[in-house]
């Protein structure tokens, strides 16, 4: 049983009639807080943005141009015609020219590639929502671990105190060496140490969470009687594997990578290629004066197709395509190295439940007979079979076993969050049953 309420309650500085925060709110205020998060979801926002911009490629374009313009001009003739003099006049004019491309191949690959960085960039989101996830268990559980270590140390060092006034009172009545003492105030020395290492270690890990939510973490949740072990559905490695391999986020991230170099060597492959365009225009112009002396109004329209076609641009097309092979290969690569790193961590993550269950259970198994071992040592110290050393090294590895049993619980929780991730499936819901099992 954990050593709480009271002295957790003193060490978080929490009142009476506050709820302890569990690890969906704490979530929730990471989501709300975490600039890491905000990051990532201006970034998915700006993503999105390159879809609208691909497809203003295969458009129409309108533009409007305007203009106004004072003339002094000085004619000299050599004749009758035309007149010589100095004119000066405005003239003022306006045009509308609209061009809607018919045949742009890199236009629609670069649409086509719009595509895919708007899933790619919603994919890193999710991906992002996941780390924040983890993140937050991760700071979670290192905070709870920390207080579970303060407590442990607290309640070892009463114990070791309540040895060593015993030992002193033996020491008192001839019933025990000056040694019996000595060992008990060094113990006693020692677990005071490590309880103002194990404050430190609170204190770091309360701020670490505190740049998650941007709170001060006040009392948190603990491990409850919903606390179970269960093995992973399937119980088969493998298909874990595969399933990572069909949903893992990183790999359809490197996926649409790989599909976006290859177009980009096609995109690329286009610079040779024509482009049509259908281009049309309207202008009026008007003059008050000219070189004749009068003014002007003239209205010009025009609708026609337009074919450029690229002969040579000092190499830099075929250069372009060059570079674009490349990092195709380089993508191509990522995307093999993001496959194997993933079945990697799949395996792990799998592993990582798996042997957590069975180092839980032993180490259950380990706090009941650490119990059995100390009582048997307070009763043989009593008559006279078991010394207050020996005493003393069963309280410590009762504290050390009941550490370690706690770390290990929280370690299995987050290691079933992980390989949640390395599927894909991690989410909100997930999050909420491994929130279950706190209290």
């Amino acid at each position: 049983m954990r050593l709480k309420p009271f002295l957790l309650a003193t060490l978080l500085g929490a009142s009476g009639s506050a709820l302890a925060a569990d690890l969906l709110e704490t979530f929730r205020a990471a989501q709300a807080n975490d600039p890491v998060f905000a990051a990532a979801r201006a970034t998915m926002q700006a993503g999105q943005e390159k879809l609208p911009q691909g497809r203003a490629l295969l458009l129409p374009s309108i533009s409007l141009n305007a203009n106004s313009t004072f003339n002094d001009q000085t004619v000299q003739s050599h004749g009758a015609f035309p007149p010589s003099g100095n004119f000066r006049y405005n003239s003022h004019g306006y045009g509308v020219n609209l061009t809607q491309p018919l045949f742009r191949q890199q236009n629609w690959l670069a649409y086509t590639e719009a595509e895919l960085q708007v899933a790619q960039s919603e994919a890193q989101f999710r991906v992002a929502k996941q780390d924040l996830i983890l993140r937050v268990a991760q700071a979670y559980f290192d905070v709870l671990i920390a207080q579970d270590s303060v407590q442990l140390s607290e309640a070892q060092k009463t114990a070791i105190s309540e040895q060593l006034e015993q030992a002193k009172r033996n020491f008192e009545v001839g019933s025990a060496t000056i040694t019996d003492t000595h060992e008990a105030q060094a113990r006693y020395d020692l677990t005071s140490a490590q309880q103002i290492a194990a404050q430190n270690d609170l204190e770091i890990k309360r701020r670490a969470l505190q740049q998650l939510i941007n709170a001060m973490p006040q009392d948190l949740r603990h491990l409850g009687k919903e606390f179970k072990l269960g093995a992973p559905q399937p119980a088969d490695m493998e298909k874990w594997v595969d399933d990572a391999q069909q949903n893992s986020l990183q790999l359809a991230i490197a996926q649409a990578g790989a599909e976006i170099a290859e177009k980009e060597v096609a995109r690329n492959r286009g610079g040779h290629y024509p482009t049509l365009d259908l281009v049309a225009n309207y202008s009026n112009n008007q003059s008050n004066g000219g070189s004749f002396g009068v003014g002007s109004d003239n209205t010009n329209k025009s609708v026609g197709v337009q074919l450029n076609m690229p002969l040579f641009q000092g190499g830099a097309t075929q250069s372009k395509w060059r570079e674009a092979e490349a990092n195709r290969e380089r993508a191509k690569q990522e995307l093999e190295n993001t496959r194997r790193s993933v079945a990697l961590q799949t395996r792990q993550a799998y592993l990582g439940v798996v042997s957590g269950i069975a180092q839980v259970k032993a180490l259950q198994q380990a706090l009941v007979s650490s119990e059995s071992v100390l009582e048997a040592s307070k009763l043989g110290q009593e008559v006279g079979v078991r010394t207050n050393l020996d005493v003393l090294n069963a309280q410590q590895q009762l504290y050390s076993t009941r550490r370690d049993l706690y770390q290990a619980e929280y370690s299995y929780l987050l290691s079933q969050l992980r390989l949640k991730a390395a599927v894909g499936l991690l989410d909100e819901a997930a999050l909420n049953k491994i929130n279950q099992a706190l209290y």
